[in-house]
């Protein structure tokens, strides 16, 4: 067998492992986006969290018993916000994961949220990559800095990207699908569970 042939064969299950994680990972974001809005509309607005508090703890023990952990009080008001900061449901990434996402919501300047948001996606940041820009202010430093090639070119020396494997054991995607972080799943268990949620 060719070196050349093996290669392209590799690349196909590669794309096609990506395509399945974002697909399965968007389908969290999307319903994570929904959870939060339809909080915010049962507590009445924005502004009526305090009645939320009850709400969130019932809400919270009723999704463990029927969904199993990954909906704590925390996670659900991270779910509120969520919808809160990004409220055009449209123009969420489908590239970004729930974790970038909980990365972005803690950028309070809406610009410099866009921004890496933006840089995430085009330079296909890790969620290390992006807080590691956030928390160096790469925005800020980019808007005052006179030499904006070189503070540029730091970004290019990062780490590399998360491979297929790591993306599809992503321990929040596969407490959204409903399995365990284990080594020993299969690879048909995975192909269901996608199938289910798709």
């Amino acid at each position: 067998m060719n070196n050349k042939f093996y290669e392209g064969i590799k690349k196909i299950l590669a794309s096609a492992r990506n395509r399945a994680y974002q697909a399965a990972n968007f389908a969290m974001v999307e319903s994570y986006w929904q959870i939060g809005k339809s909080i915010v509309v049962e507590q009445g607005g924005a502004e009526r969290a305090e009645y939320g508090v009850g709400l969130l703890k019932e809400l919270s023990a009723r999704l463990t018993a029927d969904f199993g952990k990954g909906f704590t009080v925390a996670n659900l008001k991270n779910m509120r916000q969520f919808y809160l900061t990004f409220p055009n449901g449209y123009a969420l990434r489908s590239e970004l994961s729930w974790t970038h996402y909980r990365l972005l919501m803690r950028v309070e300047n809406q610009a410099a949220r866009l921004f890496y948001m933006e840089e995430a996606v085009s330079s296909q940041w890790s969620t290390r990559q992006l807080d590691r820009q956030i928390n160096s202010f790469l925005y800020e430093r980019l808007l005052s800095s006179k030499n904006k090639e070189a503070v540029g070119k730091e970004v290019l020396h990062l780490e590399a990207s998360k491979t297929s494997e790591d993306l599809i054991r992503d321990p929040y995607v596969l407490e959204f699908l409903g399995l365990s972080p284990r080594d020993d799943f299969y690879e048909s268990d995975l192909e269901q569970v996608l199938i289910t949620h798709l």
